[in-house]
């Protein structure tokens, strides 16, 4: 149905393309901005993407001059079934994943200590501003033979080195998330009689939940990438090493499995830190 708003200068509006709900609003939902999808469109458009990768790669393999040094998604998935079997791959990621486990956890305690002090008290900011600037810029990699000198090659320099290569992240984000609580919300908490720790505690802290789990989501990577670099120098088992070993032997089959499963294990933890943020936060979810 279309009428003319009256009182302007002539306009048409299709009311079924306006309106929330209507058939028009469903026909062009895919080229809505902002708002939620249907969940048919949304998991067949993750197939539809996931298809259209593994196509492209799949004609990219056929095309390489040597088949060897660029597998079919179908030889990496063998070599995967093949990893798994043997047990090495079994191995390999319950090495790397405990590594993971602490040095990130350690990350994420301190990130969020440090983060939600620094975003509350300007005074904190201007006592850690300077150290934490110098030391972000620190690139964590080039501190990999310091750790090493110091700590030895057991477990010890690679978790430390997975801390401090995503702690400072952890800690900048955190603090802005600190920050941006509503001043009303600490206002009334205030007005109510709670002191200035119950207000950090119970106001800024629990309003800080989401932003506190993004943040531990988006760092991961980073986490990962300071593992790679710790086990590549000086590591037995781990999910990087045995790419490195793998080299050696020309298995680039294999080598893309292992590439797919640090993959698979980022999704896997990213859509768990999502679903325990939806449950601790669920103004958030999304």
């Amino acid at each position: 149905m279309t009428e003319v708003v009256t009182g302007r200068p002539a306009i048409a509006v299709d009311r079924q393309a306006a309106e929330p709900g209507t058939r028009g609003r469903k026909q062009w939902a895919l080229w809505r901005i902002g708002g939620q999808l249907d969940t048919g469109w949304r998991v067949g458009l993750s197939l539809a993407g996931v298809a259209l990768v593994l196509l492209a790669w799949s004609l990219a393999a056929a095309q390489a001059a040597n088949p060897a040094l660029f597998p079919t998604p179908l030889a990496a998935a063998r070599a995967l079934g093949n990893l798994w079997s043997d047990g090495s791959l079994r191995s390999d990621m319950w090495a790397s994943g405990q590594r993971i486990l602490i040095g990130y956890g350690l990350s994420v305690a301190f990130g969020v200590v440090f983060g939600i002090l620094i975003g509350s008290f300007p005074s904190a900011e201007a006592f850690f501003e300077v150290q934490i600037g110098f030391l972000r810029y620190i690139p964590a990699s080039a501190l990999s033979p310091v750790f090493l000198l110091w700590l030895g090659i057991g477990e010890s320099p690679k978790i430390w080195l997975v801390v401090v290569g995503s702690v400072f992240f952890n800690i900048l984000m955190i603090a802005d998330v600190a920050r941006a609580v509503p001043r009303e919300l600490v206002n009334a908490a205030y007005t109510l009689g709670a002191g200035r720790w119950t207000v950090v505690r119970r106001v800024i802290a629990r309003y800080s939940v989401p932003g506190i789990i993004d943040a531990a989501r988006v760092n991961l990577a980073a986490a990962w990438l300071m593992l790679v670099v710790a086990e590549i120098l000086a590591a037995d088992h781990g999910l990087a090493i045995s790419i490195i070993k793998l080299q050696r032997f020309r298995a680039v089959d294999s080598m893309f499995a292992i590439l797919f499963t640090f993959g698979v294990i980022g999704l896997v933890s990213d859509l768990v830190l999502r679903t325990v943020r939806n449950r601790l936060a669920p103004w958030a979810r999304s």
